[in-house]
């Protein structure tokens, strides 16, 4: 697996069903049977961040979408479309880097990339993806929030309805990405996962707070 960043190996890990490091090398834990997510905490380069920010300056959401290989067409594509592609050269490297290496990762030649600048919460409420996997990093804004296994009542999972229980077990045992992170959740569509995906949210936002975030799912 490539591995574009100098980090210092250093193990984090807290919780049964998570898997935490500040090394790529992380993130193939994902395929680990009581692992729901794996996280490869990075400091975002300045370069990249300054780039990401640049791309926050419109006023008004905006979102990319991409499925395909994670090529040359890929880098090409988004300096056509975003917002401020005169800044975009480091965050259209990284955006790359992060596709090639999933790609590599699950072994396929196709990938489902979605960059979105959001003015408010996607989705505000826990919930589990139903899909095998996704990868989610925030370049700008508050990161995803998930909960650790002993912190989920599941029947609270789904629409929100008066006799369904609270989702949350215990609101202190909360955790969220920073923006850098790259992080990749199980779903429900996972094999052997079924009962065991993720169960995640969109932070809150502030008044004027925005957030550049950026998923790929493996096709």
């Amino acid at each position: 697996m490539p591995t574009p960043y100098s980090t210092t190996a250093t193990t984090l890990d807290v919780y049964p069903n998570a898997a935490i490091d500040s090394d790529i090398s992380v993130l193939p834990r994902i395929f680990e049977e009581h692992i729901s997510i794996a996280i490869f905490k990075r400091t975002l380069p300045a370069e990249i961040a300054i780039s990401a920010n640049a791309q926050c300056q419109t006023s008004r959401d905006w979102q990319y979408g991409w499925l395909g290989s994670p090529t040359d067409a890929l880098r090409e594509d988004l300096y056509r479309k975003l917002p401020e592609p005169s800044a975009g050269d480091a965050l259209i490297e990284d955006i790359a880097t992060v596709a090639e290496a999933i790609a590599y990762l699950f072994d396929t030649d196709t990938v489902g990339i979605r960059l979105r600048l959001l003015t408010a919460a996607m989705c505000p409420r826990f919930h589990c993806d139903n899909l095998p996997v996704r990868l989610v990093a925030t370049y700008a804004g508050p990161g995803s929030e998930w909960l650790p296994e002993h912190a989920v009542n599941r029947a609270g999972l789904g629409a929100p309805a008066p006799n369904r229980p609270e989702i949350v077990r215990d609101s202190h045992a909360i955790q969220r990405m920073q923006a850098g992170d790259i992080g990749l959740i199980k779903g429900s569509g996972w094999e052997g996962s079924e009962e065991r995906g993720l169960v995640h949210r969109s932070p809150a936002l502030n008044e004027g707070q925005k957030r550049l975030l950026l998923t790929i799912d493996p096709a």
